[in-house]
């Protein structure tokens, strides 16, 4: 994924990208304090020093991520292509792909995926990138049949401006990171960039829209009421010393002035939500969030406005959100626009629309496809006038950043005389799913710890459908199984082989919509198998403790909540549980520090319904370092990896 606009946008930061706590004197330094934009000069300079290509080629990937990350999309790609040549291996290939495809070189960006899914054993990991290139190659080539005129208006600059909302009196309000006052705001390390306010679009100048809502924080996209009298925005700013995070706020007008801004109450406290939406009759509110319960990265929600204020938000269905990122949404009446990373698009985010059919019910997405979208990220899309049909259907404005930074654009899409399409009398609605069984590809075949380079297709999972009538089935030589999903029902699925560790995954086809003119549709879902490494080493991510101290922190549960569903979905699976410490410290000391610490986690896996004779304890100190180095010249991050909690099965 991209890119500045999705940085920006999203304010998805850590606290690095804001504080200056460490003296840069190296491009490494500066990359590691995502000091992007200082980091470039020092690793260019580090690169033409370095003496080997291995070294090269990690300089060079630096590189590549520093670029793509301020949006130079271009040096991007001749930076990531420098580091594969020096073989530092499928990552710097993959990246160069993917920017490739966000630089809109879509023939370079296939090949390159082609290549990639070659290079690691499994063509199956990049089709969908693949037929994404593909599906933006044609939709190029048709987009002037589409009768949609883009204009970039002056009121841009080469500054970032985005998220546009339609105030009082034809009023634009946007966000924002130009200088709108003498007050020179503070900017993230990260791009060097200002933070952004809100902004307003009036007789052709823009002002800041009310100082008493900009802060040195991050103001972001926003939505009024029809009269205008409500407003709802995102604000992300720092909570702590080490976490920057996005809330809901809400104000009144009361005539003269805004109310003091007060967050939505059902927000939880280290949870995003951004984007807010509302319906037109203001009683539904839709946002995006990355709770821990959505599908995966953000996803969208809504919450109804109830007498005591705003319900608990619920999740969008299961046919809107997907495994990526959903974001941005709008609404035009019944329709609903938002942008999404998954859903096959031309480059980062892509703009999709679907109608609403019904409570929670959702008609499949449709990509607007070019010239609305582009490799670029484009979002938060606004119709202003619908037409009269003869000279043109709608106009409004949208963001992309496919001019380098982030614009407001404005679209008007003509009437086009299509010839009538007869229609089936009767129209028969099908959905089907794809269930499709995976197993992880290792750079070393024998190291479960070893990184993961992709997936592919595993053969002839016995697959358990609940709730389900079939007898247990074997997937076929692709790992597929397709059936037709019966309307309104929650799925679970569950996949065992022989050598492979049971897992389950779930899926809904609730809140799906018909669409008359796409009566059958076809999804996918993925399930990953884990391959049965006994007597190996697997490293438990997320699992920390206090300083001298054994007790299993809040951070380190959800890690061992899910080792302990691994261990519910398979019974006859024993374990060892062990604590690893770094070479700091007495050998006594550490092995028992790190014995009460394995023990700390046994007992948490025993509270959660795990027979304690399936589990072993082991406090290894610190005999057995993941990595090998002289403990006076360890770095802190080869400290930091020795530090582990990890588990074999036995």
């Amino acid at each position: 994924m991209k890119q500045i606009a999705w940085i920006l946008l999203f304010f998805a930061l850590f606290a690095q990208a804001c504080a200056y706590t460490i003296k840069i004197k190296d491009g490494k330094t500066a990359f590691d304090q995502k000091q992007y934009a200082t980091a470039i000069p020092f690793l260019k300079k580090e690169f033409k020093k370095a003496k080997s290509p291995a070294k090269q080629g990690k300089i060079a990937y630096m590189l590549g991520e520093s670029y793509r990350l301020i949006g130079d999309g271009a040096e991007a790609v001749d930076w990531f292509a420098k580091a594969y040549a020096k073989s530092y291996g499928p990552d710097a290939l993959k990246a160069q792909a993917l920017a490739l495809k966000q630089k809109g070189d879509y023939e370079m960006a296939m090949m390159a995926f082609q290549e990639l899914g070659r290079e690691i054993g499994s063509p199956y990991e990049y089709r969908r990138e693949v037929n994404a290139c593909q599906d933006a190659i044609d939709w190029k080539k048709t987009e002037k049949r589409r009768g949609i005129t883009i204009e970039r208006p002056d009121f841009n600059t080469s500054d970032n401006d985005y998220s546009p909302a339609i105030y009082k009196d034809g009023q634009l309000v946007f966000v924002s990171d130009r200088q709108t006052n003498t007050e020179d705001k503070k900017k993230y390390a990260w791009t060097n960039r200002r933070f952004a306010d809100l902004v307003v679009l009036k007789d052709k100048q823009i002002t800041p829209f009310d100082a008493s809502l900009n802060t040195p924080a991050n103001e972001g996209p926003l939505c009024f009421s029809q009269d205008f009298s409500e407003l709802i925005f995102t604000r992300c700013d720092e909570e702590g010393e080490d976490a920057v995070h996005c809330r809901l706020f809400s104000c009144k007008w009361d005539g003269n002035k805004w109310s003091a801004p007060l967050p939505l109450p059902f927000q939880l406290e280290g949870t995003n939500y951004i984007h807010p939406a509302l319906s037109k009759d203001e009683n539904t509110l839709f946002f995006a969030s990355d709770h821990k319960d959505g599908w995966g990265g953000y996803d969208l929600y809504f919450s109804e406005r109830t007498n005591t204020g705003w319900s608990t938000p619920q999740l969008l269905s299961r046919i809107i959100n997907s495994i990526g990122d959903d974001v941005f949404p709008t609404l035009d009446g019944d329709t609903l626009y938002f942008s999404s990373n998954y859903h096959g698009g031309m480059g980062g985010l892509d703009i999709f629309r679907s109608t609403r059919t019904g409570t929670n019910q959702w008609t499949p997405p449709k990509n607007l496809k070019s010239p609305l979208n582009s490799s670029g990220d484009d979002f938060g899309l606004i119709v202003t006038q619908t037409g009269n049909g003869k000279d043109f259907l709608k106009e409004g404005y949208l963001s992309s950043n496919r001019n380098g930074q982030d614009d407001i654009l404005f679209f008007r899409k003509k009437a086009v005389i299509k010839p009538p399409v007869a229609k089936p009398k009767e129209i028969v609605y099908k959905n089907f799913l794809k269930v499709i069984s995976l197993e992880k590809i290792y750079a070393d075949p024998e190291n479960p710890s070893s990184k993961v380079l992709g997936r592919k297709p595993l053969a002839e999972v016995q697959l358990n459908i609940t709730p389900s009538t079939l007898e247990p089935i074997k997937t076929n030589e692709y790992g597929e199984y397709e059936f037709e999903l019966d309307k309104d029902t929650d799925y679970t699925f569950s996949g065992s082989k022989e050598g492979y560790l049971t897992t389950s995954v779930t899926y809904s086809s609730k809140g799906f919509g018909q669409d008359p003119d796409n009566p059958v549709q076809h999804y996918e879902l993925e399930m990953v198998l884990d391959k049965i490494f006994k007597n190996k080493e697997i490293r438990l991510e997320n699992i920390y403790y206090d300083f001298n101290k054994s007790d299993i922190r809040e951070d380190a549960k959800p890690s061992l909540d899910k080792l302990a569903a691994m261990l519910i979905k398979n019974p006859d699976i024993k374990i060892e549980l062990a604590s690893h410490t770094d070479c700091r410290g007495g050998e006594k000391y550490n092995r028992e520090l790190s014995q009460k610490r394995a023990e700390s986690a046994v007992a948490y896996l025993i509270s959660k319904g795990i027979d304690a004779t399936r589990l072993m304890a082991h406090g290894y100190g610190k005999s057995q370092p993941a990595v090998n180095c002289a403990c006076s010249k360890c770095t802190e991050e080869e400290h930091q990896y020795n530090r582990r909690t990890t588990f074999k099965i036995l």
